[in-house]
């Protein structure tokens, strides 16, 4: 190889290599402000979402966070009644999940025989499945006796079907998942804060029945009917 070959193919390789750079610079940036992918990985969302729906979330909707300062760019809206999010679990370091905003700030939320109740009016939720059977749980209690207004705490005993009223505190969310009796959500661990919400689902790309009969289901069996759906 002569000189004149080396330094061509140096070149060429340092041209390569800058335009890889550039590529996951780019990448960097439109996952961390723009859109990032979702996999979709218990049944609490059912039948809006279901185990094995891959999703792009909108991550700049309700003002994405800078990545290493941690400062938020400006949001496009607050988040609404009804929207599905994507948020940093209270409980859980580093992991993400998927809920419906039920409760907005301000709201005096409860429910009654598994029928939600927004400042004492039934709230339509033609979204929501019930798959199971009304129980009681310590956490309901341990964090709702707190916020409970209009009933003495000292006969409070909360139940996942029957709880409340409850007043929603200022720059927080009451969440809960369709798959009403299936969820752990704000029930159990308490209010949602603003900043811990990461995004919206914008469609699904892809979706699979891991319980699909035939061998390699995530081929086998698409759900061809979900792709580039939008849940809502």
């Amino acid at each position: 190889m002569t000189a004149q070959q080396r330094k061509s193919l140096a070149h060429s390789a340092w041209e390569w290599t800058k335009s890889i750079a550039a590529a996951l610079v780019i990448w960097f940036f439109l996952r961390a402000l723009l859109v990032e992918a979702f996999r979709i990985p218990s049944g609490s969302m059912e039948n809006t979402l279901q185990i094995g729906d891959f999703l792009f979330v909108n991550k700049a909707l309700y003002g994405a966070e800078i990545p290493v300062v941690h400062a938020r760019l400006p949001a496009f809206r607050e988040p609404h009644r009804g929207d599905v999010v994507i948020f940093d679990s209270e409980t859980e370091q580093g992991v993400t999940v998927v809920k419906r905003v039920i409760g907005m700030p301000g709201d005096t939320i409860a429910m009654r025989d598994d029928v939600v109740y927004i400042d004492g009016k039934k709230l339509d939720e033609p979204y929501v499945i019930h798959t199971g059977t009304d129980r009681e749980d310590p956490q309901f209690r341990a964090w709702q006796v707190r916020y409970l207004v209009g009933r003495d705490p000292k006969n409070y005993r909360p139940t996942l079907w029957n709880w409340g009223p409850l007043l929603v505190p200022p720059d927080s969310f009451f969440v809960m998942g369709d798959n009403r009796d299936d969820s752990y959500d704000s029930r159990y661990w308490g209010f949602l804060a603003r900043d811990r919400i990461r995004g919206r689902p914008m469609f699904i790309y892809y979706s699979y029945d891991k319980n699909g009969v035939l061998p390699l289901p995530f081929i086998t069996a698409i759900r061809w009917d979900r792709i580039f759906t939008h849940p809502h």
